[in-house]
């Protein structure tokens, strides 16, 4: 085991490998104190999208911290949690008015999918207690959302302490019978979701939560145009609550604010994340109508969810700070037409023998990596492909989010792209040449003898 900092008291996940040193940060690139420069190509955790620098964020948390350290959202209000809910209502679709804020994806989807259950309890179902999540998906690390999660790897360890959840397949053109072209089968239409509720009686299904565009378990896969309407309607019609995970896709990542706003549709729940504060602070947020906040009101009167940090002044005025910023740039607008640009080179990317499909939208992309392209087999998890690929993208100056074990049978590899939105032609060019040639040189080390 190494340790690059043998005296450090910090508790890596990663335990037996070296990290950069990180010093500063400015629009793309982050820098060590070595002076090398990374190109930020996956915003980090996807949480980057105006960039590293940007003053008027960093003097907005400042600011509000040097006003006030805390006042707990039990007891008190302010004027960041009010603006921050007033900025979150105006860009989200239809009826999704009401906001509250927490302080991690997690815990976002945590405190989501008890309020379905408890909106169902004081509707005076309790018996719809049943959560239902698509396979392959990824909801997050607390035990209700890995629950939902469908990411063997990160469950095996806990299984005992993790709740049943109802699973359907989830959109993965790439992987299904049919490949995304018409006629589609039932995992791209929606049928298999439909099938699997009534199948377990729909009278059991509280929610469902699935990510609009698929985040790194499915490599951003985009469902057909009428996926997320069919979906709707499976749901309406057997009253079941649509939660849409957005904690990746939203706040513009994928060209407009919301990743469901293509297709037309509203969720019951919207939850939020990463992007909301582009990084500056942990941030999250659950975003709900009043038809399903004000049958709690009416009922008990609180929602049975509390959070030390939920509606923390600080963290609420980075909020305010980014979304205003994201708006005054009209950065996400830019994310739509530079997530053109990337998408129109990244296709170069399929003339790489190990390149089986390269898919997304805006600045989101996924590209999965093969043995054989012409099957579209996986590499053996032994490879540890993706994780090496990254690890070569590092040492060639490009930070990629690897993925691997998404397949059924704990193979897969792909890596995510998520720059941030102030990424340019020129940038994007760099990426896409390190990222192709850092494929290669992956390739190359996997299939040398040993």
């Amino acid at each position: 085991m190494s340790n690059r900092y043998p005296s450090s008291h910090v508790f890596y996940r990663k335990l037996t490998r070296d990290y950069p040193r990180i010093e500063r940060a400015d629009g793309c690139y982050l820098y060590d104190n070595h002076g090398r420069r990374y190109l930020d190509g996956a915003g980090g955790a996807y949480v980057v999208n105006v960039g590293h620098g940007v003053s008027e964020i960093a003097e907005a948390i400042s600011c509000q911290a040097s006003r006030m350290a805390y006042a707990s959202g039990n007891a008190f209000t302010h004027d960041s949690v009010e603006e921050l809910a007033d900025e979150i209502a105006r860009v989200s679709p239809g009826d999704l008015d009401t906001v509250y804020p927490l302080g991690s994806g997690s815990e976002a989807v945590e405190a989501a999918l008890k309020l379905a259950r408890q909106y169902w309890v004081e509707s005076g179902k309790p018996e719809k207690h049943k959560v239902m999540a698509l396979a392959p998906s990824y909801h997050g690390n607390t035990l209700l959302a890995l629950s939902a999660s469908s990411r063997e790897q990160y469950k095996t360890c806990y299984r005992e302490w993790l709740v049943q959840v109802v699973r359907a397949p989830a959109f993965y053109p790439y992987r299904c019978e049919c490949r995304g072209v018409p006629p589609l089968c039932t995992s791209c239409t929606g049928d298999a979701i439909e099938a699997a509720i009534i199948r377990e009686g729909p009278h059991t299904i509280a929610a469902l939560i699935a990510e609009p565009v698929g985040g790194s378990s499915t490599g951003a896969s985009v469902p057909s145009a009428g996926y997320w309407q069919r979906v709707r309607d499976i749901c309406d019609r057997h009253q079941v609550l649509l939660v849409a995970d957005e904690i990746l896709t939203g706040a513009g990542r994928t060209g407009t604010w919301s990743a469901l706003e293509p297709y037309g549709i509203v969720p019951d729940i919207m939850v939020l994340g990463k992007g909301i504060a582009g990084g500056y602070v942990p941030l999250s947020a659950v975003v709900a109508p009043r038809r399903v906040v004000d049958v709690l009101a009416r009922g008990s009167g609180t929602f049975l969810h509390a959070q030390t940090f939920s509606h923390h002044a600080t963290l609420c005025a980075a909020g305010v700070a980014t979304i205003k910023y994201l708006r005054r740039h009209g950065l996400i607008e830019r994310c739509a037409a530079m997530g053109l640009v990337l998408h129109h080179r990244l296709d170069e990317l399929r003339s790489i023998p190990w390149v089986g499909d390269v898919r997304g939208r805006g600045l989101l992309a996924g590209i999965e990596f093969v043995e054989d392209k012409s099957t579209g087999r996986p590499f053996p998890p032994s490879v540890r492909f993706a994780e090496s690929f990254a690890a070569t993208a590092l040492d060639m100056g490009l930070t990629v989010w690897p993925n691997s074990g998404q397949l059924e049978d704990g193979s897969g590899d792909l890596a995510m792209l998520a720059p941030p939105f102030v990424i340019d032609e020129n940038q994007i060019d760099e990426l896409v040449t390190l990222f192709g040639r850092a494929v290669e040189r992956t390739a190359a080390a996997v299939s040398a003898p040993r």
